[in-house]
């Protein structure tokens, strides 16, 4: 039996998110760096002081699989692909599955302040290849507008969208869920590295943001204050 469900909710607008993101660091004063970092303890050499940090939070990934420190075996990637379009069909839409795989989905955002409208997609565990594939493209753009008609005018297809560029990401996903604890590694030296992680997100990592952040804040003020007691 088939249903459905129709409700009001909130689409983010990464370009925009992103950056206003980075300014509330800033105002906050953070200081940004960028470094090598081959294992998990180079990062404590990055400190803005000069200093060595007394703890770091992982928030790397995908490369939480390959970090030496970390390699989180139950870290891997699921490949999304997506087609960002102009069209705007005046309302975003999903279903639960599609007849063109498992792996393969479908489902139109349309994004606020002139971001476009995002046509999806599929979730393709293990694979790492970044290069767009035309076909699913076209797989992706046919079930889109079969959902929402309205993305063109009647009686069009493919043709008529008016796409701004093809996208292919990595998801970070993670066998067992989102890892957020506090652990202490073993640097090349021999000391001891208090890290927070916060990674395995997968597609849904600005829905978890929030509440992932006030959990490693929670890991953090709890790792210092054992510090201090030592």
């Amino acid at each position: 039996m088939d249903g459905g469900t129709s409700f009001t909710s909130v689409c983010i607008n990464t370009a925009i998110y992103l950056p206003w993101l980075v300014s509330q660091c800033l105002k906050n004063g953070v200081i940004f760096k960028r470094g090598v970092v081959k294992h998990i303890a180079d990062a404590t050499s990055l400190h803005h002081s000069g200093q060595k940090a007394d703890l770091v939070v992982n928030c790397t990934g995908l490369f939480s699989l390959f970090m030496e420190g970390v390699q989180d075996k139950n870290m891997y990637p699921a490949r999304g692909q997506i087609v960002l379009v102009r069209n705007d069909p005046g309302y975003m839409a999903t279903t639960s599955g599609t007849d063109d795989g498992d792996d393969e989905a479908v489902y139109i955002m349309h994004r606020a302040a002139g971001g476009g409208c995002i046509l999806g997609g599929c979730l393709q565990a293990d694979r790492w290849d970044s290069a767009v594939d035309p076909n699913l493209a076209t797989r992706i753009m046919k079930r889109a507008i079969a959902l929402t008609p309205s993305l063109v005018p009647e009686g069009k297809g493919i043709e008529a969208l008016d796409i701004i560029r093809h996208g292919v990401g990595l998801r970070p996903m993670r066998k067992g869920g989102i890892r957020t604890e506090r652990e202490t590694i073993k640097s090349p030296d021999g000391n001891g590295i208090k890290v927070v992680h916060s990674i395995g997100h997968g597609g849904y990592g600005y829905q978890t943001s929030w509440g992932c952040a006030a959990a490693v804040v929670k890991h953090v003020e709890e790792s210092l204050a054992e510090r201090a007691r030592l």
